[in-house]
């Protein structure tokens, strides 16, 4: 790879296009948790948790790491707990810029949704 090219950090290839943007954006978020601290497998599934209200199942979270692995973004110690490679952390940087890049608004679109749709809120019954 050369300086200007970004790994597809997609797993697995889809056919369907929402399934496979959010397997990519599973490891994306694999990723950044990692960048923060080394975790377990589970700790990572207690922290997607707390971010979605549901804990991903092993079967979705287990086959995103060993990919990574597999691809050179994470390494994994005797203890099982998953670290950014050198790699990862370019991967990483890559992809933060390109979010932020799309999202740059991300702050207006928070205040926008909440002003939105709070009128929905109060007026259930």
């Amino acid at each position: 790879m050369n300086g200007t090219e970004t790994l597809n950090i997609d797993y697995p290839i889809q056919l369907h296009m929402s399934r496979s943007r959010m397997k990519g954006f599973l490891s994306f978020l694999i990723l950044w948790l990692v960048s923060k601290r080394n975790m377990t497998g589970a700790e990572i599934a207690l922290e997607l948790e707390k971010r979605k209200g549901r804990r991903p199942s092993p079967g979705t979270i287990y086959p995103v790491l060993k990919h990574l692995k597999d691809v050179g973004l994470l390494s994994i110690d005797e203890y099982k707990r998953y670290s950014l490679t050198k790699r990862g952390k370019r991967e990483l940087e890559a992809h933060l810029n390109t979010f932020f890049q799309t999202f740059c608004d991300i702050d207006e679109m928070r205040s926008c949704r909440k002003a939105r749709f709070s009128h929905h809120t109060n007026h259930r019954t």
